[in-house]
């Protein structure tokens, strides 16, 4: 099995940061992309921002300039540094990861179970 495992989350005022990281961890062969996406309430869940295993990064329009995406491929862990947050950022945070469990097998795509981040005053 795999697991996905966020932390970071929390409450923030406008203007703030906060750092989230997700490791993955279990029975995996290789990870090709990690990425974060967010939910917020009544929103359909959105792509925040996703990293490739040799670095190539992308964003969402809103997130650019604030947000940085890393990746530590020794350890299978994704970070997520969050700057000049806003009200509009509030949403749970779920990590995600395309892998392949053993050499040879389909890749699949596999998320964790969520951090809240809430930007408020």
């Amino acid at each position: 099995q795999v697991q996905l495992v966020e932390s970071g989350g929390g409450l923030v005022q406008p203007g703030g940061s906060l750092r989230l990281s997700c490791a993955a961890s279990g029975s995996i062969f290789s990870i090709n992309y990690m990425g974060w996406y967010r939910q917020a309430p009544g929103k359909q869940r959105e792509l925040v921002a996703r990293i490739t295993n040799s670095g190539s990064t992308n964003y969402t329009d809103s997130v650019k300039g604030r947000f940085t995406i890393s990746r530590d491929n020794a350890k299978n862990t994704v970070y997520l540094q969050m700057n000049s947050l806003k009200p509009d950022d509030t949403a749970v945070y779920y990590c995600n990861a395309r892998l392949r469990r053993v050499a040879g097998a389909y890749e699949y795509d596999d998320w964790g179970r969520g951090t809240q981040v809430t930007v408020s005053s």
